[in-house]
């Protein structure tokens, strides 16, 4: 068999290079941000035209499968990462204490939304169930996240966190884009049907966005500068173990309740993400003034590169798997 390199992969690479000699600062850098604001909204609101009534109804009632999207986000990534933890005799002895916070803090983040939802709808897996379970994750993460930082390790701060602001960017950035494009599903909705090929090509441009974005602000924060070199390979190491355990874990769980394939896709992608737009704010809010701040945040950063690299190369796997389960519709497409 001859290894054919995948496109976006080799996309997604080069926007991680791009950003690190060439970054997205000041003006520019504001402007990218408002761009991925812009574009995740639009992202909704296509989802929304392009699904009907039915599929959304299916998609919310799903609840064993938000419990257990749920339960990976916020119970056992928790009760993993607990040992990592610097100040714990488990942990590495390369791993400073502070880079050990930044792993528990990885831990009880919610789940990412737009990579989540996007990389389901790449597979063509439950893009329903995706959109309410990372949507659900983020709204109750913001409460949930605080409180399990408090659990896990007693040294951090509670901090004031901004509950009534990331609703509201949750309501006005995800779902009411969502019900208006819904609202002009009988206008668009036959145009998104047909041309379904455009609705991918704006899933993947939407990540690289995201890509490109958040790694100009890892560097822009001087993550290069202030890290050895040492420590960054070996967090990246732990991230993608961490990273293969959930999914692996996630598809087991899936398997094993007897789920269907585009189900496992939606929890292996919503259930194996962390979210870096809810992660960076709120540890500037909880990690306010700390010394340790870069290595606090560097789990977070370093996951967020590897789960949107790797999960593009699972997004395809799984669209192909899906694929030949329905023949009818691949051909048809």
């Amino acid at each position: 068999m001859k290894f054919k390199p995948d496109i976006f992969t080799i996309l997604l690479l080069g926007a991680i290079a791009l950003a690190s000699f060439l970054p997205a600062t000041g003006n520019a850098g504001s402007f990218l941000a408002t761009a991925s604001t812009v574009a995740v909204a639009l992202l909704f609101f296509f989802h929304g035209a392009a699904l009907s009534r039915e599929q959304i109804v299916a998609g919310a009632s799903h609840w064993r499968l938000h419990i257990l999207i749920t339960a990976l986000t916020f119970v056992f990534f928790p009760l993993v990462v607990l040992p990592i933890n610097g100040m714990s005799n488990l942990a590495p002895s390369w791993m400073p204490a502070d880079l050990g916070l930044g792993f528990l803090y990885l831990g009880v983040l919610p789940s990412a939304v737009s990579s989540s939802i996007a990389y389901t709808a790449m597979a063509r897996g439950n893009v329903p169930a995706a959109i309410c379970s990372a949507a659900a994750s983020n709204v109750f993460g913001m409460m949930l996240t605080p409180f399990l930082l408090l659990l896990v390790v007693s040294s951090a701060g509670s901090g004031d966190f901004e509950i009534g602001k990331a609703l509201k960017d949750i309501v006005f950035q995800l779902l009411l884009p969502f019900a208006v494009g819904h609202a002009m599903r009988p206008w668009i909705g036959g145009f998104l049907g047909r041309h379904e090929n455009l609705m991918t090509r704006y899933d993947k441009c939407v990540i690289w966005l995201i890509v490109y974005s958040a790694f100009s602000h890892s560097v822009e924060s001087g993550l290069w500068q202030n890290l050895p070199i040492k420590a960054i390979v070996l967090t990246i190491l732990l991230c993608i173990g961490l990273l293969a355990l959930f999914m692996f874990f996630a598809r087991f769980l899936v398997r094993r309740f007897g789920f269907s394939l585009e189900d496992e896709a939606a929890v292996v992608f919503c259930g194996s993400k962390k979210s870096l737009a809810s992660g960076l704010p709120m540890a500037k809010v909880l990690f306010s003034g700390h010394p340790g701040f870069g290595m606090i945040v560097l789990p977070i950063m370093c996951y967020n590169q590897v789960q949107i690299i790797l999960g593009a190369i699972l997004a395809q796997k799984y669209r192909e798997k899906i694929a030949r389960s329905h023949p009818e519709e691949a051909e048809a497409l």
